[in-house]
């Protein structure tokens, strides 16, 4: 996936999420609860806590919600448990459709994201059957009009603290670390004040499919659906968009 179309999904997402913002910070709330119930509560030994902070900074979550959240999950009040799920599928033309939840109720939610695969042609597969068409990396990206360092300056930093890829293109810098250096470089970029607008590791698609306007509108439906539903965390897929 190219710079540019990653910018211009990355915006259309943010639109979505603007109008939805509650959802959207309910969801990071429960990441961070996910977080906390498995490192503790300080982000100076909870390295994925840290990550999922940086992730809530890019959507534009304020710190004050943040640190409730972190204060909720670390109290005595907080007995609910998530346990991270992963469903797999297709969706139109048989892309592949990589789905991360969080939830309380396992039962619940498969038979929610069968649903949703079942009403829009596509089908829920079983474990492992699209996982392998996706590799796990870090990806941070730069709204170059935020940052006073030149290019030549962010792509030496990112490279010297581990990243394995530099891309820039006229609105933004995409990096790409492995997911074991996606910390190290996103804190050295953090620590020289640069802000991100996405920061997070993802599951990325080893090629995509082209679709036409009809199938294409059908798989965003899809897309859209499934991301509407209070477990489902992220959607990762191989559709060239």
């Amino acid at each position: 996936m190219s710079g540019h179309s990653k910018w211009h999904n990355i915006q259309a997402k943010k639109g979505k999420a603007d109008a939805a913002r509650g959802k959207i910070f309910t969801k990071l709330g429960r990441e961070i609860l996910v977080a906390v119930k498995a490192g503790g509560p300080d982000p100076i030994s909870n390295s994925k806590l840290k990550d999922v902070i940086a992730k809530c900074k890019a959507n534009n979550m304020p710190n004050d919600t943040i640190n409730n959240a972190i204060k909720k999950a670390s109290g005595e009040g907080s007995n609910k448990v998530y346990e991270e799920m992963i469903y797999e599928g297709y969706g139109i033309n048989g892309i592949a459709v990589y789905v991360e939840a969080s939830t309380d109720n396992k039962n619940r939610t498969a038979a929610d994201i069968r649903h949703v695969f079942d009403k829009a042609g596509g089908n829920l597969g079983t474990s492992g059957c699209v996982s392998y068409m996706f590799e796990q990396k870090g990806i941070i990206v730069i709204d170059k009009s935020t940052v006073k360092m030149s290019e030549d300056e962010i792509m030496m930093l990112a490279i010297e603290n581990g990243a394995e890829d530099f891309k820039a293109d006229e609105e933004c810098y995409e990096i790409t670390t492995t997911p074991s250096d996606f910390s190290a470089v996103r804190e050295a970029l953090e620590n020289a004040g640069i802000e991100f607008v996405e920061a997070e590791v993802q599951m990325v698609p080893s090629t995509t499919v082209e679709l036409d306007d009809v199938s294409a509108e059908k798989m965003q439906r899809l897309i859209d659906n499934l991301e509407d539903l209070d477990d489902v965390m992220n959607v990762y897929h191989n559709w060239a968009e």
